[in-house]
């Protein structure tokens, strides 16, 4: 599984506040323009890079999550995962992730004795489970709120 992983620092963070309403303003112009690529000068050179539009979506969500700090990992969601990094990713024991697996919850497959994951399957997984949380925590404060429990 090949990862670009890297850690931020407050001099990326400082440089990427001064970038983000930039891409983003940029991005919502192609949005609103139906623009399927753009294009940007390099400093330094009369050279022009064209990217797709879709690429400066990533840029965008690279430079808005270094702006506030986070680090960021980027992989391709049809890269295989192993059952420990499906366990890092949920945040869960790996003897969980293979209970998951098992029960079929979460697709896989074998290779010799070892199981793989799609970390897009892993990526969809979680989304479910959150929905599942999110939808839960509302009916129970729906609840509560008609049971006058104090929540308000």
């Amino acid at each position: 599984m090949s990862a670009i992983i890297q850690k931020i620092t407050k001099s990326d963070q400082k440089i990427a506040l001064l970038s983000v309403k930039i891409l983003a303003d940029s991005e919502d112009q192609a949005t609103k323009n139906k623009d399927e690529v753009i294009k940007f000068k390099l400093q330094g050179s009369d050279e022009v890079v064209i990217i797709p539009l879709k690429a400066l979506h990533l840029l965008n969500a690279i430079i808005s999550n270094m702006s506030q700090g986070k680090s960021i990992a980027l992989m391709r969601t049809d890269a295989e995962v192993s059952t420990q990094q499906a366990a890092e990713i949920l945040n869960v024991s790996r003897p969980h992730v293979i209970k998951l697996l098992e029960k079929g919850e979460i697709p896989h497959k074998k290779v010799g004795s070892h199981r793989r994951i799609l970390l897009q399957d892993v990526l969809k997984y979680e989304s479910n489970l959150k929905s599942n949380r999110r939808k839960k925590l509302n009916a129970l404060a729906k609840e509560a709120q008609q049971l006058n429990l104090g929540y308000e």
